[in-house]
């Protein structure tokens, strides 16, 4: 009797088993709740957009720091600044962990993104991107910090201050002054004027292209280069003194355009006028 109250108990463990084995191998039966993004099923990847609209006084400063992603900044002749930001993540949860705080005063618009500590993303390793999209006047002061991604800005009538990119830096026009450190990119950008602040680079993985209005008068001073100093420009004279370290004066001389631990090259050429960029 013991014998074949065994065989059945092996008997039903047997089958137990083989259901277990079946079920798991097709994957129909033992599923966890799965979130589907309605518009991109394929990826896994959850979308939300941030639209904003803000007025900005004339000279406004304009601060975006912490972003995960790219920064695009388009500008025009208007008091309106439009904001657009897509953010992505593996999840709604992965989403709602990091903060995208938008502020604006009127004199002054700040975007920033918190950074995420929570043990969930330590663990996963995996953070929410951003895809910044701006539309500002041109009279505007920006600050840009922080950015794990490209940074493009079009011609503005203030002041730029660059730092902590993890990407390219392009910046069709500033006025006054410019600093950029800590950019693990190429720079290019344009200077209409240059004020008393002159400009200041540091700590660049990349070459650098400075483009110049006529009649800027300035004394460039680079040193700690790992590349080199070249100019385009009509009338300047670039002189190496040692290993890495160049001078140059640009015009009669004046305001300073100081670069240091570059590892890369900087060129000097000739900022295109109106007639240039229709043509």
């Amino acid at each position: 009797m013991k014998k074949v109250i065994l065989l059945v108990l092996l008997v039903g463990i047997a089958g137990i088993a083989g259901i277990v084995r079946s079920h798991s191998k097709s994957g129909g039966r033992f599923e966890w709740p799965v979130k589907v993004n309605a518009q991109k099923p394929s990826s896994g990847d959850v979308r939300e957009e941030i639209r904003k609209t803000f007025e900005l006084s004339p000279g406004a400063r304009v601060d975006v720091s912490g972003i995960n992603g790219f920064v695009k900044i388009e500008t025009s002749n208007t008091r309106t600044a439009d904001i657009y930001i897509e953010r992505i993540g593996e999840s709604a949860e992965a989403l709602s962990r990091r903060k995208i705080i938008i502020e604006s005063t009127g004199d002054k618009l700040t975007i920033r993104g918190e950074k995420d500590e929570s043990l969930m993303s330590r663990i996963s390793g995996s953070n929410a991107r951003e895809q910044v999209t701006l539309k500002l006047p041109r009279a505007i002061a920006l600050s840009t910090s922080g950015v794990n991604g490209s940074v493009k800005v079009g011609e503005i009538d203030g002041a730029v201050h660059i730092s902590g990119i993890n990407g390219r830096v392009e910046i069709a026009q500033a006025a006054g002054s410019a600093d950029f450190s800590g950019i693990n990119g190429n720079v290019s950008v344009a200077l209409r004027n240059l004020g008393k602040d002159g400009i200041e680079i540091s700590g660049i993985n990349g070459n650098i292209e400075l483009r110049l209005a006529d009649g800027i008068n300035a004394d460039l001073k680079a040193h700690g280069m790992n590349g080199s100093v070249t100019s385009d420009l009509p009338s300047v004279v670039i002189e190496k003194s040692s290993r890495g370290n160049y001078t140059a004066r640009i015009g009669s001389g004046g305001n300073s355009i100081s670069a240091s631990g570059i590892n890369g090259n900087i060129r000097l050429i000739r900022m295109a006028g109106v007639d240039d960029r229709i043509g």
